[in-house]
């Protein structure tokens, strides 16, 4: 028998985007290298190999992120506990969405997501890193 899924990933997301901040790639762009933001890169380790990062940013696994925000969680990350803006992106803005409004649940603050993600970031000329 074949699920029934009731509601789509779009949809999820659209729900998401409605409560959350969302930021433009530019002004994204220009709080880079800002000490007061942290821009957090969701992408799969593969995705960041093969297209990049954006140069200084934190890696945080989206599979991990609900368990390295939660201080009481034996896989938290002190970065987390800084009283600092949270920028999330992903590659176009859908698991960001996602991740940004669990995040704004659990009570991190401020955060928001990159609209468009890391391909905008990367089509705006955004500073970029290989990884080795």
């Amino acid at each position: 028998m074949a699920q029934n899924i009731e509601i789509s990933v779009a949809a999820l997301v659209d729900e998401a985007r409605a409560q959350i901040d969302e930021v433009e790639v530019n002004e994204a762009i220009a709080l880079y290298g800002d000490d007061a933001v942290v821009i957090v890169d969701l992408r799969d380790v593969r995705e960041l190999k093969r297209e990049g990062k954006i140069t200084g940013s934190f890696h945080c696994p989206r599979g991990m992120l609900e368990f390295w925000i939660d201080p009481e969680s034996p896989y938290h990350k002190p970065v987390f506990a800084e009283e600092k803006r949270f920028l999330f992106h992903c590659a176009s803005g859908w698991r960001s969405a996602l991740a940004t409004h669990a995040a704004q649940k659990m009570g991190l603050k401020p955060v928001a997501h990159i609209k468009g993600g890391f391909t905008a970031w990367k089509k705006a000329g955004g500073p970029i890193e290989q990884l080795e």
